[in-house]
C-alpha cells in the first residue's frame, strides 16, 4: 500500500527511543524527512548513530516539552530548517507509577506535566501554524497522532495519575479532532497495550514487587495472561500510526485505535 509519505515532513515528540524512535524509522523508510524531540541529549545522539541518515533527512533536536515557550521554538526551528510541517506525532513524556498512598499534589501535577502538557503544548504551537497554513489539492493542512497509553481507559491503582493524564489526552485529542477537521485538520490517537520498550521492564518490575515475584516470572505472568501470549513490538505500534498519518486515512477523524493484541476487551 502506497502511504504517499515521501518528502512530508514529520515531527516525533520522544522520537528518540522506544515506539517514537519506531515512528522515525518507519516514516524514514516510507522517504519522509523527520525531526525528532527530546529533552534527553543522550537519548538524542543515540538515535542519530543508529539511524544514520544525512542532515536533510532527519534531525534532533533537544527540548523540555513541559515548558510550551520551548515546544514553540522547536515548531518553528523545524519549519525553518525542513520546511511546513506536515504531521505531528506525540511520543513523549512518561508519567511515573506510584501507589496510592504516595500520590500527593506534586505527584498528580508532575504526571499531568510529564505527559499530557508535553503533547498538548506542542500541540498547540502546531495547530496555531495549521490554522495560517494553505490547504493542499485535498484540502488538508495536516495530521496529528497521539500515541496514549491504555492507562487512560483502565484503571489502575499503581497508575493512577498517568493514567489521568492519559485519559485528559484522550478527551481533548477527539474534542479537538471535531473542531479542527473543519480545517482539514485530522487528530486521531493510537492505544498501545503492553510493548516491549524500557517503559515495560519498570511496568514489570512494579508488578514483580507487588506481587512478590522475580522479574522474570512477573514477566512470564504478564505475557501469559495476554491473549496473543506476547508483548507488542514498537514497529506493530509504528505501522498504525503511519496509516493512521496518511493519505489511506484521509477521512479518518478522532478515532481511538488500540493496538493491544487483544489485551483488553472495551467497547
Amino acid at each position: 500500500m502506497e502511504l504517499e509519505l515521501r518528502n512530508k515532513v514529520v515531527l516525533v515528540t520522544g522520537g528518540s527511543k522506544g515506539i517514537g524512535l519506531a515512528v522515525v524509522q518507519r516514516f524514514l523508510a516510507e522517504g519522509a524527512r523527520v525531526a525528532i524531540v527530546s529533552r534527553n541529549e543522550h537519548n538524542l545522539r543515540a538515535a542519530e548513530e543508529s539511524l544514520a541518515q544525512p542532515a536533510d533527512r532527519v534531525i534532533t533536536l533537544s527540548a523540555d516539552l513541559r515548558d510550551a515557550n520551548q515546544a514553540t521554538d522547536v515548531v518553528n526551528q523545524v519549519a525553518e530548517r525542513f520546511g511546513e510541517i506536515d504531521i505531528l506525532v506525540n511520543s513523549a513524556g512518561d508519567a511515573q507509577r506510584r501507589a496510592p498512598e504516595e500520590l500527593n499534589s506534586e505527584a498528580w501535577r508532575a504526571a499531568m506535566d510529564a505527559k499530557y502538557f508535553t503533547y498538548i503544548h506542542t500541540q498547540d504551537a502546531m495547530l496555531a501554524r495549521w490554522r495560517k497554513k494553505k490547504t493542499d489539492s485535498f484540502g488538508q493542512r495536516g495530521a496529528i497522532v497521539n500515541i496514549v497509553g491504555t492507562g487512560g481507559r483502565i484503571p489502575n491503582p499503581s497508575h493512577a495519575a498517568g493514567g489521568a493524564a492519559n485519559a485528559a489526552l484522550l478527551l481533548s485529542t477527539l474534542a479537538l479532532a471535531q473542531h479542527y477537521a473543519r480545517y482539514g485538520i485530522r487528530l486521531n490517537a493510537v492505544n498501545p497495550g503492553f510493548t516491549l520498550t524500557e517503559r515495560i521492564h519498570r511496568s514489570v518490575e512494579h508488578e514483580a514487587k507487588r506481587l512478590a515475584l522475580t522479574t522474570e516470572q512477573a514477566l512470564a505472568k504478564m505475557e501469559a495472561e495476554l491473549p496473543l501470549g506476547r508483548f507488542g513490538q514498537p514497529e506493530e505500534i509504528a505501522d498504525a500510526v503511519l496509516f493512521l498519518a496518511s493519505r489511506r486515512a484521509s477521512y479518518i477523524v478522532g478515532a481511538l485505535l488500540t493496538v493491544d493484541g487483544g489485551q483488553k476487551a472495551i467497547l
